[in-house]
Formats: structure tokens, C-alpha cells, sequence
């Protein structure tokens, strides 16, 4: 069971709905990280029969979305993006950090209302939950919007077109959790009922638990 609730954050392919709603919302698939913890390339391991990048894919909820960019450096992740008709985008320098990839996904996105960011290491995440933050967010379009569950936070978040410019000025390992901490008070938490939903998976041995 979803549950809304809106409360401030004190801590740290063309889409029909999308057009209805007059808001543009693109999405972001990071997919460029080394998985330097994890000691190879953990978007190609299974969680139950399925690979991470393909059950990030399987979480998209396309039908919501005016456009998706997977941004990437894996030869891998960009056929399977293609497979699945997303754009791809190419970061040949990921070492540079996390902000790299947010600043080249909404680099192709600036003609939207919104872009939903969203992690490739969430092995639980279900579209079900993503579509209805999508939905939460179209009540709240002015609001970041970030997924959240029993006081904890994490990915999906949706930034509004106001914050692209601080987005696209961050640098190093960074990413959205930046500009959130400089906007509390327009930040919003999507509840869901899940918190394995928020765990990603950061070593070989997080696919056990």
C-alpha cells in the first residue's frame, strides 16, 4: 500500500498522461557508476532471474514520461536501453562522479516541466511506486518530490524546471541530495510502505539479504 504525505524534508517516449496534464516530464536513468564497492559491474548482476538495469528499466513508468535518457558507460546498459527504447546517453568519463551524469541526462531535457531522476542499483523498486510519485509530484508541481518510507529517504526524486540550473552546476561525486539540502522547505516526501524498495546495492553481498 502507497500512502501520500506532505511534509517538508528536515534531513538531509511521448506519454499521453504527460500531454494531458500539460507538464513535461523526462527521466533520468543513472547507469554510469563503477560499482567500485561491489567489484564488478553490478548493474549486470541478477536479483531474482533479472539483472539491476533491467529491473530499473522494468520500474520506468514510460507511460507517465515524455522522454527517458539512460546515461551510461557500459556498452551492456546502452544496448539494453535501445532494446527498450530510451535514449542513450554516453559518459566516457566516469570517474568525474555522480554530477557528471546528472548534468549530461538533463542536458537532453531542458525542454521539460520536470525530470525524474532514478538510481540503477534499487533491486525492489516497483513501477507501481514510481508512477504513483509521478502522480504525487503532478499534485505538488512546484514541490521536489522524493521517495521516502518511515522517516527514511532516498531515490526516485523529481526536480521541477526551477532547480535544472543548480543541477547543472554541481560537481564531483555529487548529486541531487545537494540542492534538496538547500531547499528544504521545497521538498516534499512520497511515502511508500516498502523500505526495501529504498535500499540499493552497494556490494555483492546486498543481493543475499
Amino acid at each position: 500500500m502507497l500512502r501520500f504525505e506532505k511534509e517538508s524534508l528536515l534531513s538531509g517516449q511521448n506519454a499521453k498522461t504527460s500531454v494531458t496534464t500539460g507538464r513535461r516530464i523526462g527521466c533520468v536513468v543513472l547507469a554510469a557508476g563503477l560499482s567500485s564497492r561491489f567489484g564488478s559491474n553490478k548493474l549486470l548482476a541478477e536479483y531474482e532471474g533479472r539483472s539491476l538495469i533491467c529491473r530499473t528499466f522494468d520500474a520506468v513508468p514510460v507511460d507517465k514520461l515524455s522522454h527517458v535518457v539512460v546515461v551510461t558507460c557500459y556498452p551492456e546498459v546502452r544496448a539494453l536501453a535501445e532494446e527498450n527504447g530510451f535514449k542513450c546517453a554516453w559518459n566516457d568519463e566516469p570517474e568525474k562522479g555522480a554530477s557528471l551524469s546528472v548534468r549530461i541526462g538533463l542536458d537532453l531535457l531542458l525542454d521539460t516541466d520536470a525530470v525524474l531522476f532514478m538510481v540503477s542499483d534499487q533491486a525492489a523498486l516497483t513501477r507501481e511506486s514510481v508512477s504513483a510519485q509521478v502522480d504525487f509530484y503532478r499534485m505538488h508541481p512546484d514541490h521536489i518530490v522524493r521517495m521516502s518510507c518511515d522517516g527514511q529517504v532516498g531515490n526516485p526524486c523529481i526536480f521541477p524546471s526551477a532547480f535544472f540550473p543548480e543541477l547543472l552546476e554541481l560537481q564531483g561525486d555529487t548529486g541531487g541530495r545537494a540542492i534538496i539540502r538547500r531547499h528544504e522547505d521545497s521538498t516534499l516526501n512520497f511515502c511508500i510502505s516498502n523500505a526495501a524498495e529504498l535500499a540499493d546495492v552497494d556490494y555483492n553481498t546486498d543481493l543475499k539479504e
